[in-house]
């Protein structure tokens, strides 16, 4: 069994072939990328990603209030639970209406 000086120099040795062993990939991955800018006459500037156009969110109006607490609803997708409990209350949705 080895002991905990033998092994922490194990560890220096083995980063030490890491960090070689990075740089040398870099440097080989480096020279291949110029190799292919310069065989297809490509620039930094046409490595750029170019961001996608924000997709535009409109708001829709809202269509029902509640009076109590301000909270709307824009009469698409499930109603929420205010407007159901109110409902099943015995309310009316166009007594919510805006």
């Amino acid at each position: 069994m080895s002991n905990l000086k033998e092994l922490l120099a194990q560890r220096a040795a083995l980063d030490e072939q890491i960090n070689q062993t990075k740089e040398r990939e870099r440097s080989e991955a480096i020279s291949k990328v110029k190799t292919l800018m310069s065989e297809y006459g490509l620039s930094v500037a046409d490595l750029s990603v170019r961001a996608p156009k924000p997709v535009k969110v409109s708001k829709v109006a809202a269509k029902y209030r509640n009076q109590a607490t301000g909270e709307t609803w824009s009469g698409r997708g499930l109603q929420p639970k205010w407007l159901k409990a109110a409902i099943s209350g015995g309310a009316k949705l166009t007594d919510f209406a805006v």
